[in-house]
């Protein structure tokens, strides 16, 4: 059986190891097939594909989109995709705009809660304000002592009703789903055990993803427990969704699951790699 890991972070978005290093850590933990997903950004996609064909590591294009369905925040994964296609590079561009000034916004509600220079501490765990994200914060609020760990914060700060939580509008379902198509790829539903979704909406939003084109959810995911596991089985049987497999490794030490740690999907799930060439 494959050990396929189709969800992952490096430091081109908000991991803290360099596309090769991921791949290393990858492959020495068993993983067959590899996908890197950085958010709304595919630079490390080549350094990423060099570093598994040296390690004899199979590879697979990957991405995760941020997108805004119900007034949250949704991630959308496409693999396979063709990284080059125009319509697909131009979207991530259009989706990075804004995450600088909406850093600054959560720096400013930070340093009216008593943390000072927040924005500059979470750029130190970037270099890029085109791509700061919540956890580039979160990092620096451990750092400086804030919180204990990452889990602290976000239980703090960050979230909805609490300091630093900045909504910000990203690219709608329709958006992610037809790049991701236009670009050859397979459109997955990231961890949606995540979501803070009623059955009705749930509902709603599977029901949008099949007709728009959506191939498949994560079933087993390191953002899912061991319990969601068949819950999202049987909601991946009820639409006729292939299943995804993905750790959503961002660090060692910080993620709850290693590369490569997942148990197999559940019997009678049709894996999203069922027909790829491998």
């Amino acid at each position: 059986m494959l050990n396929v890991d189709l969800h992952c972070h490096s430091n081109i978005s908000d991991g803290t190891l360099l596309p090769a290093a991921v791949a290393a850590r990858a492959k020495a933990n068993g993983v067959d097939v590899w996908a890197l997903t950085d958010h709304d950004e595919i630079g490390g996609i080549a350094a990423a594909r060099a570093a598994a064909q040296a390690l004899a590591l199979r590879y697979v294009t990957g991405v995760e989109i941020s997108i805004t369905w119900a007034g949250e925040t949704v991630h959308i994964v496409g693999l396979q995709i063709d990284e080059t296609n125009p319509q697909l590079v131009q979207g991530l561009s259009a989706t990075r705009n804004g995450r600088e000034q909406r850093g600054r916004d959560i720096a400013a509600q930070l340093a009216a809660a008593g943390i000072p220079d927040a924005f500059e501490g979470a750029l130190r765990h970037v270099g890029n304000p085109d791509l700061m994200s919540r956890t580039h914060f979160a990092r620096y609020m451990v750092e400086i002592g804030v919180c204990a760990d990452s889990s602290e914060v976000f239980r703090n700060y960050l979230i909805e009703g609490k300091p630093g939580y900045v909504p910000h509008r990203w690219a709608t379902l329709k958006q992610a789903v037809d790049w991701i198509g236009g670009a050859g790829g397979v459109a997955v539903i990231a961890h949606p055990g995540r979501y803070r979704f009623s059955s009705l909406q749930f509902g709603a939003l599977f029901d949008e993803f099949k007709q728009l084109g959506g191939n498949a959810i994560e079933v087993v995911t390191g953002s899912h427990t061991p319990d969601q596991y068949g819950e999202y089985a049987k909601v991946a049987k009820r639409y006729g969704f292939m299943g995804s497999r993905g750790s959503d490794f961002h660090s060692p030490g910080e993620s709850r699951i290693d590369l490569g740690g997942l148990p197999p999907l559940p019997a009678g799930i049709t894996p999203v790699w069922h027909n790829w060439d491998l």
